[in-house]
């Protein structure tokens, strides 16, 4: 395992950051998670070197937090950085920061937090910060060695982004970012602000939601191995984000153990500044490709649902960018046309009642009501 050391945190942390969002699950219930196996795989990847566990307070059904401080016995605790986050979106007064906060300790079983996070900020959450007086909160935590070091995760344009940066000298900043993401959300623009002020930068998402793991077009498939390296599409990925000096650690939300080992092959050869020229190259034409082909930048978080109407936007918008670039198209018309014609649990896209709850909570600020529409009148096909 690779390591970097920290701006003025002065500790060297792995390139590898293990993010418990999408844990293994029983039954495909997501908040179910299937502990004898994902404690498997938590406690593997900190016995190989990974040293950053990453949480937050509504992943796996608010469940997630409970699990990582029952994986963190034994003394694994002692091992690792760990990180949760304030759901700031959540936040209606005062009260609820120390609530959710000391909640959080207690469902975690620890002392103190090594770093602590605003989660998902974007324009209306950061307003509802400011007006709540959040940051005088956190800094309150941090002189009572309760949190050692604060930072925000981000959702939203390279504005807002620069205006929270420049609210306070931030320990870390996390924001989603990966080849195909370079013109969505805070993209490279925000990255480049980001490293011009020495922060430390966590990327998120670095394969899209997996998408850049096995959904990739045939088109980009082909680019890569015509391009004369023995490298899968996951490497890839990894390998553009690692080569930035300023990247200090990357997430990657690991379903299952093969994706435990897969990343710890990679990263042990996660150097900074190792790509060649040609490389370079390859992704450069990589990124070219994915931006003519992306339907709908949904990451699949789930921040949207429930939906009232039990439309699984998710899983639609899946489909969708599977229809559009990802996959056979005559594929994803049979998979629609089936589940749009059932005749109960109806879940697809024509069940939309336009209530726009789903758009204040789309970090991707995705007009998901429209994309709905729209996806509905191209993949249902009748005969």
């Amino acid at each position: 395992m690779k390591y970097r050391k920290w701006n003025k945190i002065n500790k060297e942390i792995s390139v590898l950051g293990f993010g418990a969002m999408r844990l293994p699950v029983l039954d495909g219930d997501y908040s179910t998670i299937d502990e004898p196996t994902a404690t498997e795989m938590i406690r593997h990847a900190i016995d190989s070197g990974v040293n950053y566990i990453d949480t937050a307070y509504p992943y796996h059904g608010e469940k997630g937090e409970i699990f990582v401080g029952k994986v963190l016995k034994d003394g694994y605790r002692e091992k690792v950085f760990l990180t949760t986050k304030l759901p700031v979106g959540r936040l209606k007064e005062k009260g609820d920061m120390e609530k959710i906060f000391n909640e959080q300790l207690m469902k975690l079983d620890v002392e103190y937090l090594d770093f602590y996070l605003l989660h998902a900020v974007n324009r209306n959450s950061w307003e509802n910060c400011k007006k709540l007086g959040v940051m005088d909160y956190l800094k309150k935590l941090k002189k009572e060695g309760k949190i050692r070091n604060i930072g925000f995760s981000f959702h939203d344009s390279p504005e807002i982004f620069k205006e929270v940066a420049d609210s306070y000298d931030w320990d870390l900043i996390q924001i989603q970012f990966n080849y195909a993401d370079t013109r969505i959300q805070a993209g490279m623009e925000s990255f480049d602000y980001a490293r011009e002020k020495g922060f430390n930068i966590v990327i998120m998402e670095p394969l899209k939601g997996g998408t850049l793991a096995d959904e990739l077009p045939e088109e980009l498939i082909a680019h890569f191995e015509s391009s004369g390296y023995d490298m899968s599409p996951v490497e890839w990925a990894f390998r553009w984000l690692y080569n930035f000096p300023e990247v200090k650690l990357i997430l990657s939300g690991m379903s299952t153990m093969k994706q435990v080992e897969d990343n710890l092959r990679i990263f042990d050869n996660a150097e900074a500044n190792s790509m060649s020229e040609d490389e370079i190259r390859v992704m450069k034409e990589a990124i070219e490709i994915i931006e003519k082909n992306t339907a709908v930048p949904c990451t699949d978080c789930k921040y949207c649902l429930p939906c009232p109407s039990g439309v699984k936007i998710p899983v639609m918008f899946k489909l969708y960018n599977s229809y559009t670039s990802f996959s056979s198209k005559e594929k994803a018309v049979a998979r629609y046309k089936g589940w749009r014609e059932m005749d109960e649990n109806k879940f697809t896209a024509d069940q939309c009642i336009r209530c726009n709850q789903c758009i204040e909570k789309c970090p991707q600020g995705i007009a998901i009501p429209d994309k709905l529409e729209e996806l509905d009148k191209i993949l249902y096909q009748p005969e």
